[in-house]
């Protein structure tokens, strides 16, 4: 590993400054579990490595009405499914941040570094996605924002201009009626990497016989995580069946681009998009009509 400056700034006003000063040749450190590994194995080499653990912006971890829950690209994955209201409040999202790697990865791992990472596999992306989450973004032109299913350009790129920073991700308020689930398959007992991963969020209607809004959001089967916007517009104004789950299915599975790898063929991930979207999607349902559907942590729990 090449040597490097390490800068902990504790203002985003400094953060800027020290991102800009070396453009390409510097780096962000959320939780350093990607990237730590990418500089031992000379994927790319840096000057200088920014840790962003004492800038309050970065660290955020609120929620409010009006606001929402904002989530600073440099809260750790424990901190989020340890705290009791967005536990209540988005089961939909622990489900994802809380099978990040084992207990110590969770311990550093951030939702804003494993989307700058950009891995099509990413188990956040989905759940984020489904979500609706807005990404807040600061570089030397200023501030801007842009919805999380347009931010992976390319496998392990993203679409931040040079000198930017993710700052924090913002999801709506929850209401009434609305649920969401994310689940993923891995190949047993080998790689924690999804093979697929779908993340649904619904909003019910009509005592729950309903769908008045639908998101789907499908991991591992392109070269980016994919909003299934099509699937998703499709349940709208449809009576909650069997037929309208599999039909929704069957739409994720027509965007879908899949490859063969050592984790399955095309054809096994075709095949899981349809059976994950209907059981994230019963999930979802279940969720939005008040039921328990249990998460990672609440199993280990017993």
């Amino acid at each position: 590993m090449k040597d490097f400056e390490y800068c902990a700034p504790k203002t985003l006003r400094e953060t800027v400054s020290l991102l800009a000063d070396k453009g390409d040749n510097a780096r962000i450190l959320a939780g350093g579990t990607d990237l730590i590994v990418q500089l031992r194995s000379k994927r790319f080499e840096t000057e200088r490595v920014i840790d962003i653990k004492h800038v309050p912006e970065l660290n955020e971890l609120s929620f409010g009405n009006r606001k929402g829950l904002v989530i600073g690209a440099g809260v750790p994955c424990w901190r989020i499914y340890n705290d009791s209201e967005v536990v209540d409040r988005y089961p939909g999202l622990i489900d994802s941040a809380s099978i990040i790697g084992g207990i110590q990865i969770q311990g550093r791992a951030t939702l804003g570094g494993n989307l700058c990472n950009a891995s099509p596999s990413a188990d956040t992306t989905p759940s984020l996605i489904a979500h609706s989450a807005v990404c807040h973004i600061v570089g030397p032109e200023g501030k801007r924002s842009m919805p999380v299913e347009d931010f992976c350009v390319a496998p392990g790129k993203n679409a931040l201009n040079p000198g930017e920073l993710l700052v924090s991700l913002q999801i709506p308020a929850n209401k009434k009626n609305q649920g969401a689930h994310y689940q993923r398959f891995i190949p047993r007992n080998e790689m924690d990497i999804a093979v697929v991963g779908v993340g649904s969020w619904v909003e019910l209607a009509n005592r729950g016989k309903e769908f008045k809004k639908v998101r789907i959001a499908l991991a591992s089967v392109g070269p980016t995580p994919i909003f299934a916007s099509a699937a998703s517009q499709a349940l709208v104004g449809q009576a909650v069946s069997d037929e309208a789950i599999a039909a929704a299915g069957e739409a994720a599975q027509s965007v879908a681009s899949p490859i063969s790898d050592m984790r399955g063929p095309a054809e096994f991930r075709t095949h899981l998009i349809g059976v994950l979207v209907k059981r994230t999607l019963e999930g979802a349902i279940a969720r939005a009509k008040g039921q328990f559907v249990a998460n990672a942590i609440q199993e280990a729990a017993g």
